[in-house]
């Protein structure tokens, strides 16, 4: 079970890695296996990621209240329906159904065989790389106001579907969606976390009835990892969106390439269990 050390050195992962594309649940799969503690679930991983989540919707607030509210009054004045907001409502719904369905389709797979510490670290050095490729190749002169489209929305949510494989990386698929799109590096981050509200809510909905369950950790710890995790998150986004405005990925790539290098071989070596 979870302890409230435990809880805190978590928390502190969730709100550190969860906007950075190298894997916030990969990493609290890892760390808890590298020092023997045991696996805390995908049911604690998806209520503490409400913690960052709640940092997003403070960091986003106006543009969200914008989104939400010219989406809402667009749906009965037909002149407001062009608005960017209420264009960005949709792709943020079209966007999320991708993993709303893979979601609930593979809801066994992702409490079990994902977290298998071989998949992760393969899928921390295979997404590396394909950020490499992205960031190398993109052009980088699309803006979300006036090239984002259904189709591109559609695209950018099977990115974020792949994020239910630990080691992939919600903002690193998104990110590198939009890369390969050729938008800019802070717009497909930008969108990545809008798109990313609706999945990691309605996630940490569901879970919620499984905290303090068989096998699952008990309310306290998980209540202060989640406090934690938005804490350390909400200055994690600011530092993150300045960060790519001036600088690539590389550094994230070759993190990952080595993280999965010594997840993989330590698996290998007997050093922690799958």
């Amino acid at each position: 079970m979870i302890g409230w050390f435990e809880a805190v050195v978590l928390g502190l992962l969730q709100g550190l890695t969860e906007f950075l594309p190298i894997s916030s649940s990969a990493h609290i799969r890892v760390v808890s296996a590298f020092f023997g503690w045991d696996d805390p679930g995908a049911a604690f991983t998806a209520v503490i990621q409400l913690g960052t989540e709640a940092a997003v919707l403070i960091y986003f607030r106006k543009e969200l209240w914008e989104i939400i509210s010219t989406w809402t009054r667009s749906l009965w004045t037909p002149s407001l329906r062009g608005a960017f907001p209420a264009r960005m409502g949709w792709y943020v719904i079209v966007g999320t159904l991708p993993i709303a369905i893979l979601g609930l389709a593979f809801k066994d797979q992702i409490e079990t065989v994902f977290r298998d510490l071989r998949l992760i670290g393969t899928t921390l050095i295979v997404f590396g790389v394909i950020l490499w490729i992205a960031d190398r190749t993109a052009r980088t002169k699309l803006t979300l106001d006036k090239h984002l489209s259904f189709t591109h929305a559609l695209l950018f949510g099977l990115a974020q579907s792949l994020a239910l494989i630990p080691g992939v990386s919600r903002s690193g698929g998104t990110i590198t969606a939009g890369l390969l799109l050729d938008y800019k590096r802070e717009e497909a981050a930008k969108y990545s976390f809008l798109l990313a509200i609706p999945a990691v809510l309605a996630s940490g909905a569901l879970e919620l009835f499984e905290i303090g369950g068989h096998g699952t950790p008990d309310w306290g710890p998980t209540i202060l990892a989640t406090v934690i995790s938005f804490v350390v998150g909400y200055a994690a986004v600011a530092w993150f969106l300045k960060y790519i405005s001036t600088h690539r990925f590389t550094g994230f790539v070759i993190y990952r390439i080595l993280l999965g290098v010594f997840v993989i071989a330590a698996v290998s070596l007997g050093w922690i269990p799958a």
